[in-house]
């Protein structure tokens, strides 16, 4: 999975914010707002990665439970999909 072109990730205002751009915002014209580990699966995204490989990013970073954090990255996966944010 990668993050298609057209979308980008900036801070503003303290917040980091997932926003499309040129023909992706005639599909996609809201905000998606990151927190800390959104933003560690958001980069992982960029260069391509599958889901086994987010999960185990998450774990790397944060003392969580598996099964907690592969829900927390299919919910994450969900949202970018129905945005239209990413590549399978």
């Amino acid at each position: 999975m990668k993050i298609k072109n057209g979308f980008i990730c900036r801070q503003v205002g303290g917040n980091n914010v997932v926003v499309a751009t040129g023909a992706q915002s005639k599909i996609f014209n809201g905000v998606i707002k990151l927190n800390e580990s959104g933003l560690v699966l958001w980069n992982k995204l960029l260069v391509g990665a599958e889901k086994n490989e987010l999960v185990d990013a998450l774990l790397s970073e944060y003392d969580v439970d598996r099964t907690v954090v592969e829900a927390d990255v299919d919910k994450f996966l969900k949202e970018l999909r129905d945005a239209g944010a990413i590549e399978e």
